[in-house]
């Protein structure tokens, strides 16, 4: 899969406190979930409270590796390279599907090995979670039901089991953006 760059702008302020472009180029971090199979994660931005705190000219703060889940009290905002699916995905144990899902620090989000599992990387977080579909399409599979999204899409994630598929002969990109949330109770 040839895969394209992200580019990543980021905005400051210099001493005077005038606005300024603060870095301009690709994203720095990236990296293939489930080996070749999997997609490839661009993590953008985080941050680590709300409200953000807006300083002068700081960074994003640091992470260790990917992380499906935004800090807590946090967001986040990622775009992912989704291959199309082939028999690796369509015959994945819940085993594997787990393991998939701890490559991002979040085995305890996969449901595949939950009774009736539509598709072997059901997962749930507790998040609400904005995707917009940049190019290509996929299919997101609920408990109940289903819907093909296509470039321009936008769907609200709200902390429900789902999972992914890309049913193509194509990439698919997809950025998200991530907020921590919190299950009211009954819904945990």
């Amino acid at each position: 899969m040839n895969i394209k760059p992200i580019r990543r702008i980021v905005t400051g302020h210099d001493a005077e406190g005038r606005a300024i472009i603060q870095e301009d180029g690709a994203v720095a971090r990236m990296q293939r979930i489930g080996g070749d199979i999997g997609p490839m994660f661009h993590e953008v931005w985080n941050t680590q409270s709300t409200p953000a705190v807006i300083d002068a000219a700081s960074g994003e703060p640091e992470e260790e590796g990917i992380v499906l889940a935004p800090p807590k009290n946090g967001t986040r905002i990622r775009v992912l390279d989704i291959p199309p699916e082939g028999d690796g995905i369509r015959n994945m144990t819940p085993e594997e599907a787990a393991a998939h899902f701890a490559e991002v620090g979040a085995g305890h989000a996969s449901n595949a090995a939950k009774s009736g599992a539509k598709h072997a990387l059901m997962h749930r977080t507790e998040t609400i979670d904005y995707g917009i579909v940049l190019e290509g399409e996929l299919v997101l599979i609920m408990d109940e039901g289903e819907t093909t999204v296509r470039a321009g899409d936008i769907v609200i994630q709200r902390g429900t089991n789902h999972g992914w598929a890309n049913r193509s002969d194509a990439n698919c990109r997809i950025a998200f953006i991530l907020i921590d949330g919190a299950f009211e109770e009954g819904l945990a």
